[in-house]
């Protein structure tokens, strides 16, 4: 007998009107799984702009606003109102934005980086907590089935403690002034006022530090970092190179840098322990390489025998079939609608629900970046 599958709950997306790389990069993570529907949205800072794009997504006229307070106001009017709300607007309205949905009843799921301030990230939190609603962020690497695999070796001790953690993540698209073009992406994420005090570092280091983190379960104690602008005029950090000491003795060098010419997407992890060491590279990502003292590597490959649980949950095609960024991130999107649905249902959270990213997660983010940029500007180590 088939499985008889729940109906799809509906969101609201705030930001990401039709154009917009991430926007559609969510409408289709959440599409993959019919996990939820998209039925309302405020697309645009710009009335005219939302209203066209929810036109061209096929919403009605009565749940196509022009403002998230219009939004947020009648949704939560509405009996049908919508399950939760996704917002991907630049950085400097994630906090009011998520504020006011939580404030109104609704789960909200958040890019990252969650806020511009840590201060701000701690009052989701409470908010979260005061109306009992998830607000999860969408750290998306953590969706990768191999990059679980990681974490599920890590917990079993499989390489022993754990000693040095290097992560990178590589991009070369703004190694010339592309912000003076009017490129929108480029633009705002160079504008302090928009993006905050992190360029690269808040844009791609926060991507990185939460991936090692979510992997190691090891926890930041200082911070030392030395972050430049290498394009002239450029206001906010294009390159970082960061040290990180764990309180578990560890540590780790970071680096994140948008001026590496040659480099697409390019986000590794190798994490070093007593007995062995594992590497994973999310340009290859249905692959794990796995060494153990005084053997030979170990290759792990996405759909193979003798995964862990927490892999095979994630992975949707057989062995050999490749799966990647869309698929991960559709993975957090099951855990967030899983975990919305478990919510709404006094039910026990499963596996899937358990492994999203949350605000909590969103806060270490951005203290994170606070660290960086303190500690570049101070040339010293600052606790965390």
């Amino acid at each position: 007998m088939s499985q008889t599958l729940p109906p799809p709950l509906t969101y609201a997306m705030i930001g990401g009107g039709t154009g917009a790389f991430i926007g559609e990069v969510h409408r289709k993570a959440i599409a993959l799984d019919h996990s939820a529907t998209l039925v309302a949205g405020a697309f645009s800072s710009t009335p005219e702009r939302s209203i066209e794009s929810a036109r061209q997504l096929g919403l009605p006229h009565d749940r196509s606003y022009t403002t998230y307070q219009e939004l947020v106001k009648q949704e939560a009017s509405r009996p049908d109102r919508v399950d939760f709300v996704v917002i991907v607007t630049p950085n400097d309205s994630h906090h009011p934005i998520a504020k006011a949905a939580l404030e109104a009843g609704f789960h909200v799921v958040l890019d990252k980086p969650a806020t511009q301030t840590s201060e701000q990230a701690q009052e989701l939190i409470e908010l979260s907590k005061e109306h009992n609603r998830l607000c999860c962020v969408t750290y998306n690497y953590t969706g990768y089935p191999m990059v679980r695999q990681a974490r599920a070796l890590i917990e079993a001790n499989h390489i022993g403690p754990i000693r040095k953690v290097f992560v990178e993540y590589h991009q070369g698209w703004l190694a010339s002034d592309l912000e003076s073009t009017g490129q929108k992406q480029a633009s705002w994420r160079v504008d302090p006022h928009r993006a905050g005090i992190g360029g690269a570092i808040g844009d791609i280091g926060t991507h990185a530090e939460n991936l090692a983190s979510f992997v190691t379960g090891l926890q930041p104690q200082s911070i030392y970092a030395d972050l430049r602008s290498f394009v002239p005029n450029r206001p906010l950090d294009d390159d970082a190179s960061v040290f990180i000491n764990y309180t578990s003795g560890a540590h780790a060098v970071l680096t994140a840098s948008q001026i590496c010419i040659g480099r697409g997407n390019g986000l590794t992890l190798r994490i070093h322990g007593e007995s062995g060491s594992i590497s994973w590279n999310q340009e290859t990502p249905d692959t794990l390489e796995v060494t153990k003292l005084n053997t030979n590597p170990v290759t792990y490959s996405r759909g193979g025998p003798d995964l862990h649980d927490d892999a095979t949950i994630s992975t949707r095609i057989p062995q050999g079939h490749p799966e990647g960024y869309l698929e991960a991130f559709a993975n957090i999107y099951k855990g967030a609608t899983d975990a919305i649905r478990e919510h709404n249902s006094d039910q026990d959270p499963s596996r899937l629900a358990q492994l999203i990213p949350t605000i909590d997660d969103g806060y270490q983010g951005v203290r994170f970046v606070e660290c960086c940029v303190q500690s570049s500007r101070s040339r010293a180590a600052v606790n965390f």
